[in-house]
């Protein structure tokens, strides 16, 4: 993209922002409580959501989007004031100009400090907010004051407004920073859904690598074999064949490798047990809805610790849960267990589906065993569960099954000390 077009773009989208901040400070700033006798000196929701859009969208210029906010809210109150019979432009402007001091020094105070970086620490945050607030305030009370000759400002006003600036700034910094953690822990979930998935595709890239080696080299002794015979023809298709495999061969490696980095790096993270198990319930939960089934899941936990195996046991838990989801017609419930058994964790999968027939319970975990078809009668890949098996050999670990009237039961014990992180 072109630098002027880019730069078009961007001092476009800056002058929507500046334009939207006034303007829903100025609707919103009437929504007000009154602490002063008049109808003068006001605390409004304007000045919650002017800072929390601070906050979400820092703006470019905060000075020239407190000028711009101050006199927008200026403006707006006096065609407020317009729809009133006694409407008198000096007695308008004298209650409703000082106003513009409180955004306007706001501003001043947001622009000396660098708000991005006080994001990571809220408590200092919330105090340099409440000093500004606090600072815009007592300018525009002292600006009526000389305007209207009142009385100033006493103690106790100082007290309320020192606790108004308080309470408006913390509670806008604790709204925004629950807003962040959700949207990381949002993140957070869909990287994780990811990371396990590519683990997946990881092994079965790696268990395919041996299988494409052997078929290089057989492609290549069928050429020399084909040769030695003088079959010119065919033994330049073999040759053909075998180069063709190499190929596909080494793609594969560049792809295994860039998966194992990405993988690696993924698993350098640690968290709780129970926290994955959350994980796998909120992504099952989605995958039931999608799928348009009721299905309600339990979750009881009776040890919890931390772990730094969190994609092989994603993508093995995620395996097992979605199998689950998908044997149950419309209704029905999956609940989770997890309790300690003898050094090693149990994770008992419980589901009200279909389950599954006693005579396939010993060849399930084969590859290419599936009871899933799409709608054109074609089957599934059937590598689940085989996956399953190949991450419970990675962590040392065992699974069994356990075939109920309706429904099925899964067993899975890994060794503590495989999974759990270890303390340096």
């Amino acid at each position: 993209m072109p630098k002027k077009i880019f730069n078009q773009k961007l001092m476009r989208s800056n002058i929507t922002v500046l334009v939207l901040t006034a303007v829903l400070t100025a609707v919103v700033g009437e929504f007000k409580v009154i602490p002063f006798s008049g109808e003068v000196f006001r605390f409004g929701m304007g000045s919650i959501v002017y800072f929390l859009l601070f906050l979400i969208r820092p703006p470019a210029s905060p000075i020239l989007t407190g000028f711009v906010t101050g006199i927008t809210v200026v403006s707006f109150r006096l065609l407020m004031d317009m729809r009133l019979e006694a409407f008198n432009l000096l007695a308008s402007l004298n209650n409703h100009l000082p106003t513009f001091l409180f955004y306007f020094f706001f501003a001043l105070g947001v622009s000396i400090i660098n708000i991005e970086k006080y994001k990571t620490f809220p408590l200092l945050l919330g105090a340099c907010a409440a000093l500004f607030d606090f600072v815009g305030n007592s300018a525009e009370f002292l600006m009526r004051d000389l305007l209207l000759h009142r009385g100033g400002l006493n103690v106790k006003d100082l007290a309320l407004v020192s606790g108004v600036a308080l309470f408006r700034s913390y509670f806008v910094v604790g709204l925004c920073s629950s807003i962040t953690i959700a949207e990381q822990k949002k993140r957070m979930q869909e990287m994780l859904g990811v990371g396990s998935e590519l683990y997946a595709e990881t092994l079965y890239l790696q268990k395919s690598m041996n299988p494409i080696e052997q078929i290089t080299a057989s492609s290549h002794d069928l050429y020399r074999k084909l040769k030695k015979e003088n079959l010119q023809t065919l033994s330049v298709q073999a040759l053909a064949i075998a180069q063709e495999i190499h190929e596909v061969k080494k793609d594969s490696q560049r792809i295994l490798s860039g998966l194992s980095k990405i993988t690696n790096v993924k698993r350098h993270d640690v968290f709780l047990l129970s926290d994955l198990l959350g994980f796998v319930v909120t992504a099952n939960e989605k995958y039931s809805e999608l799928l348009k089934k009721t299905i309600t899941f339990r979750l009881s936990a009776t040890v919890d610790f931390e772990t730094d195996q969190h994609i092989p046991l994603l993508a093995l838990l995620n395996n097992l849960t979605a199998n689950a989801v998908e044997s149950i017609a419309d209704t029905g419930e999956i609940d989770f267990e997890l309790y300690e058994d003898e050094e090693r964790i149990c994770i008992k999968i419980k589901d009200s589906g279909k389950g599954i027939a006693k005579e396939d319970v010993p060849i399930i975990f084969e590859p290419g065993y599936t009871t899933k078809f799409n709608d054109r009668g074609v089957a599934a890949t059937g590598i689940g569960l085989s996956h399953v098996q190949e991450i419970l050999q990675t962590l040392e670990g065992r699974i069994q099954i356990e075939t109920l009237g309706k429904g099925t039961i899964f067993y899975v014990w890994i060794p503590i000390h495989t999974i759990r992180k270890r303390v340096e």
